[in-house]
Parts: C-alpha cells; sequence; structure tokens
C-alpha cells in the first residue's frame, strides 16, 4: 500500500497538544504509552479532514502507520480515519488493516474506536463473522472482548431479518460461553451487549438472564437487565 507522509499527519495532531491534558488521560487509561492530551472532537475533526484528502489506499496506509506509533490519539484517529460506512470499491484490505490491529488492545477507549471502525466493515459483509467467532477462543482477553464490542450493531435491529436473527442468536451463544469469565471487561463487555439488545428484543434478553444470569458477576446482571421494563 502507498502511504502518505507519516510526520505531517502527526504535526497536525501535535499542534493541538495539551501537556496536563496528557498527563490526566495517562492516569485515567492506566497504560503505558505515549499521550499527547488531543481532546475528542479535534481528532474527529482532523479525521474527517485527512478522508478527504487522500485515497482510500492511502488512507489505509496511513492509518496503519498512525497506528503502529502506539500513540493514543494517533491510534484513535487511525480507527476513525477507518469508520465509514462504505469504502469503495475494496473493503478488504480496511478490515484486514483493522483485524491486524486486534491482538494489539489493551485499554477500552482505542480497543472500542477500532472496534467502531470494524462494526462498518462486519455490517456490510456479515460473513466476516466466521472471523470474529475464531477471537472468542483467544487467550487474550482484549480480543475476546473485541468480539462482542464490535457485533453490537445485531442488538440493534427491531425487525430483524432471519439471517441477522441467527447472527444475533449466534453472538448471544458467544456471550453464553463467557459468562463464567469473570474479569471485569469481559462481564462489562456481556452487559453491554444484553443491555443494548434489551431495547429491541427484551424477551431474548430475558431469556438469555433466566439461564445464564446467576453466572454473572451482580454489577453485570443489574447492568444487562437495567433498561428492561418491570
Amino acid at each position: 500500500m502507498t502511504s502518505p507522509h507519516l510526520e505531517p499527519f502527526l504535526a497536525e495532531l501535535r499542534a493541538h497538544a495539551n501537556p496536563q491534558k496528557a498527563q490526566e488521560m495517562q492516569a485515567y487509561h492506566k497504560v503505558a504509552r505515549p499521550y499527547l492530551g488531543v481532546a475528542n472532537p479535534m481528532l474527529d475533526a482532523a479525521a474527517k479532514d485527512w478522508r478527504r484528502r487522500v485515497s482510500l489506499e492511502e488512507r489505509v496506509a496511513l492509518a496503519d502507520a498512525l497506528w503502529q506509533t502506539n500513540i493514543h490519539e494517533a491510534r484513535v484517529a487511525a480507527a476513525k480515519l477507518l469508520t465509514q460506512a462504505r469504502l469503495r470499491p475494496d473493503d478488504g484490505p480496511a478490515w484486514d488493516v483493522i483485524t491486524s490491529w486486534v491482538p494489539d488492545f489493551d485499554a477500552w477507549a482505542v480497543a472500542d474506536h477500532a472496534c467502531m471502525a470494524g462494526q462498518k466493515r462486519l455490517v456490510w459483509q456479515p460473513s466476516r463473522l466466521d472471523e470474529v467467532e475464531l477471537w472468542t477462543r483467544s487467550d487474550h482477553m482484549w480480543t475476546r472482548r473485541a468480539a462482542l464490542v464490535i457485533t453490537l450493531p445485531w442488538t440493534k435491529q427491531n425487525h430483524p431479518k432471519p439471517e441477522e436473527l441467527a447472527a444475533r442468536d449466534r453472538i448471544l451463544g458467544w456471550a453464553a460461553s463467557y459468562v463464567e469469565d469473570h474479569d471485569w471487561f469481559i462481564q462489562k463487555a456481556i452487559a453491554w451487549w444484553l443491555r443494548e439488545l434489551s431495547k429491541h428484543d427484551p424477551e431474548r434478553t430475558r431469556v438469555f438472564l433466566e439461564v445464564y444470569g446467576e453466572k454473572l458477576k451482580p454489577f453485570a446482571q443489574k447492568e444487562a437487565a437495567r433498561k428492561l421494563s418491570l
């Protein structure tokens, strides 16, 4: 892939750096990596501008180059560069880059931004769920968690088509396989998926909680049921 020179894009991010905010962010995220202290709205604006300035091929390469810097804001910007419903003519390279980042996940904010980009690619080509299912058997907690975060779009249909309903049940099966994993982030991801599902499919949510709720940590049970009407 042809990549535009990385430094001018990093320079744009650094121009908005706030050292005090950077220290606060590192303390909040608790992951040892460089932080610039750049606010999220600025990253949104930068990514939008960069998408206009470079081709899709260059954008994919730039996103990966930004990710490899390990700078928090660069990784978030990398994900935002690829968060788009349609990537024409071929979104395969973008999907490949996004999935190549998954083993690097080590904090929720960066992982969630990357998963938001991945959600668009999954919805565009749902057959990629076969690949995501492999993540559920990973030894890497953040990879297992990503399987639920990246599939959140399947919680949102009010009137799912048969294939969407089958995917919903498939992913609920993944969540069921996680319930005895008491890592906080895994429990939180299960609760997140169920809470979102409860807004559109309360019956499936209730059934899941009836069968598996007692195996969840109390906070996850409560969070999963929070949007269910009593």
